[in-house]
């Protein structure tokens, strides 16, 4: 029999794992197990103990739709000058609230999951990535029932392969900003918990910093050109555009003439081309939050 010294004497440093190392985003690939579950428990508690259960995914955007289809549409009177209003606006809520949702609970992951965090070791960006796919799930129902109501002005019948594309880019952009965003705010959340108020703050700003209840033209009448240009550059602008290009113009087209302001640009020029940048915009957001999460991470356990 082999003496045990004479076994551990043959294994090499390089085959034991230093404790704590993480390899970033190949440890959640290798970790995918783990994901699943953390998800499956994301989604399967958000509603528990509730009367209403997943009606509450239907009723806030609902809630949101009326009143600012109340206030803007009907009372200050911007469905005389959008077509199809209730399209356009609903559209741009669907895709905000997936931004919202992704972006909060990402930025209180680590802290929410705080007793897994002290006692045990397992790759921290699991929790952020998680809580983007959760929030996606919990985007489904909105985006069924905005379907439902475009299924009724023909949708299915209108609808272009570069439409589609439109739609799959915006809910990929936002999901990747939101996860950017999540990673940075998230670990900053961990040490000053003030980030979740200035998280709050900038998602109230997000909706009225977005061509959501307004149409992008206006902007063009009350700002110079270059700034026009930095908006139109803002991921959640492109993500917002890029819906409304695969919704409300599909169903809106024939109509546009009723409004010659709109009919001129229906959608912001040079979509495709800012849509890029938007992405390289993503992908620099995303690198700077994963190389601050990478050096907060190794004190989560102790700040909590």
């Amino acid at each position: 029999m082999t003496p045990p010294s004479s076994r551990f004497g043959a294994l090499s440093p390089s085959d034991f794992q230093i404790p704590g190392r993480s390899r970033g985003f190949l440890d959640v690939i290798r970790w995918h197990y783990l994901l699943t579950l953390l998800v499956r428990t994301g989604v399967t508690t958000r509603y528990r103990n509730s009367v209403l259960g997943w009606t509450w995914s239907y009723v806030r955007p609902a809630a949101q739709f009326i009143v600012f289809w109340l206030v803007l549409g009907v009372l200050l009177h911007q469905e005389r000058g959008i077509p199809n209003f209730a399209v356009y606006l609903f559209s741009g809520i669907v895709i905000i609230n997936l931004f919202s949702e992704a972006y909060k609970n990402g930025t209180t992951a680590i802290v929410g999951n705080a007793p897994l965090v002290r006692k045990v070791y397992l790759p921290r960006q699991l929790f952020a990535v998680s809580a983007v796919i959760v929030a996606f799930v919990h985007f489904l129902p909105q985006l069924a029932l905005l379907l439902v109501v475009c299924a009724f002005l023909g949708w299915f019948t209108q609808i272009t392969v570069l439409g589609i594309l439109a739609i799959l880019a915006a809910i990929l952009l936002i999901s990747f900003l939101a996860l950017g965003l999540g990673l940075l705010f998230g670990a900053v959340n961990v040490r000053f918990r003030d980030a979740e108020n200035i998280v709050e703050l900038l998602l109230m700003l997000a909706t009225w910093a977005s061509p959501v209840l307004y149409h992008w033209t206006v902007l063009t009448e009350h700002l110079p050109s270059w700034a026009v240009r930095l908006y139109m550059l803002n991921p959640i602008t492109q993500a917002v555009e890029l819906f409304h290009y695969g919704f409300w113009y599909t169903v809106t087209d024939e109509s546009l003439s009723d409004s010659p302001v709109i009919a001129a640009n229906p959608v912001q020029p040079h979509l495709a081309i800012d849509t890029l940048w938007a992405f390289l915009i993503c992908a620099v957001v995303f690198a700077l939050g994963q190389i601050v999460f990478r050096r907060m991470e190794g004190r989560f356990a102790q700040e909590l």
